[in-house]
């Protein structure tokens, strides 16, 4: 068991720093942080563009007969 007098992760100053941070921010709760518009808008618009890409090019190559196996 953990004594009374154990010392916290991290400095509660810190932690007061970036509660004022987070509560005063108007953004949309999953933007708030420094890189959540990469992994919240970049990657997964970055997978839709992919996917879309390789849908297009593989219609294409059904209409046009390419690629077939003999």
């Amino acid at each position: 068991m953990p004594s009374a007098t154990e010392e916290p992760f991290r400095p509660r100053e810190k932690l007061f720093e970036k509660q004022k941070y987070f509560q005063n921010i108007s953004k949309h709760t999953y933007l708030k942080g420094p890189f959540d518009k990469i992994t919240s808008v970049a990657i997964p618009a970055a997978f839709a563009a992919t996917s879309l890409f390789l849908i297009g090019r593989g219609i294409y190559n059904m209409s046009h007969g390419i690629g077939k196996k003999e």
